[in-house]
């Protein structure tokens, strides 16, 4: 696994990866004006996910350049059941104007009915989001403060095999999430001792036909923080994977995961199965059980998308770069599979 350890440009002058690997922050510069490969073909999001092992809220804004995408989850994981909004705008071209950094800057988004914002406040970050008609003809609203980012993330920097194209990404998780988010004239107050967030941010050009898998999860272990982020099937990962472990504050770099997922006799996946995952160097052993799959399936000629977003509990064992094993039993978080012709 390569590790940059230097800050530079991330793009060359024919916008490709100038270093690809792993980094523990933001260490390499994104210009929107070095990209290659196409504007209708570049992707900028920024995602979050906030929650506990009852509900979770999920934001999105997202600048695909051909379309843009706002969208708002609510999951209620003891009802196992869930509602997605999304609203699609034509030929954004970056017009979103996402920042091409997740340290500073802010990102907002609104439309008839609704709008979003993700705002750097100092040390925080502050989540703030109405839609007038979200569920059964009621709205939902929402303030959340994001604190205590730790100090190391996943920092991924992935070429493709096609020239121009690249994804460079960050997971920041483990951040403390603390208010109040109001469905349908009821509160859900997301409160700092158990719940927390992870920001999903992504900026880069890809191919046509993606499928990639990615699991992640935050919460607390003997009082300490821990998570982890997990993911593969697009790009070359020769030179890294984004796979790591999160430990109070710091990153534990893995080597490869596999996701499996169980099947029936025709081949087609049971996502609301029994899931395992595992390592070839043995250090990321887990069981995983669903207990809700938000699924979507979009279909429209050019575009599609295909996607299994799986919350459940991992059981089994981690272990740390120094050989400290950590045992979870019912640690809350996510797998997903996700198809796209984008």
């Amino acid at each position: 696994m390569h590790e940059i350890l230097k800050s530079g440009m991330l793009l060359d002058e024919n916008g490709n990866i100038n270093e690809p690997g792993f980094a523990r922050t933001l260490i390499l510069d994104y210009n929107r004006a070095q990209v290659k490969g196409g504007y209708l073909r570049l992707k900028e999001w920024d995602y979050y996910l906030v929650g506990n092992e009852h509900f979770a809220v999920a934001l999105t804004i997202a600048d695909n350049s051909y379309m843009g995408l706002d969208s708002i989850s609510f999951l209620w994981f003891d009802e196992k059941t869930e509602k997605t909004v999304s609203k699609m705008q034509v030929l954004t071209r970056g017009g979103k104007q996402l920042p091409a950094t997740s340290k500073t800057g802010d990102v907002q988004s609104k439309g008839k009915g609704y709008q979003l914002s993700f705002i750097q406040d100092k040390e925080k970050r502050v989540l703030d989001f109405c839609m007038t008609n979200f569920h059964e003809g009621l709205p939902i609203k929402g303030h959340i403060t994001l604190w205590d980012e730790p100090k190391e993330s996943m920092v991924i920097a992935t070429p493709f095999e096609k020239k121009g194209h690249f994804y460079y990404n960050q997971k920041i998780n483990c951040m403390n999430a603390t208010g109040t988010v109001n469905v349908c004239g009821k509160d859900y107050l997301f409160s700092g001792e158990d719940s927390f967030a992870v920001l999903d941010w992504g900026r880069g050009v890809w191919t046509y036909k993606n499928t990639w898998y990615w699991g992640s999860a935050s919460g607390l272990v003997d009082g300490v923080k821990f998570g982890f982020n997990i993911g593969y099937g697009f790009g070359n990962t020769q030179a890294a994977t984004e796979n790591v472990l999160f430990y109070d504050g710091v990153i534990h770099k893995l080597s490869e995961v596999k996701f499996e997922i169980p099947c029936k006799k025709d081949g087609s996946e049971e996502f609301d199965k029994q899931w395992k995952f595992s390592s070839d160097d043995g250090r990321f052993e887990l069981d995983f059980v669903p207990v809700l799959d938000r699924a979507a399936c979009l279909n429209a000629l050019i575009i599609a998308s295909d996607q299994h977003q799986v919350f459940g509990y991992f059981s089994g064992k981690v272990i740390l770069d120094n050989g400290k094993v950590i045992q979870l039993d019912r640690f809350f978080g996510f797998a997903e599979k996700v198809m796209n012709k984008w």
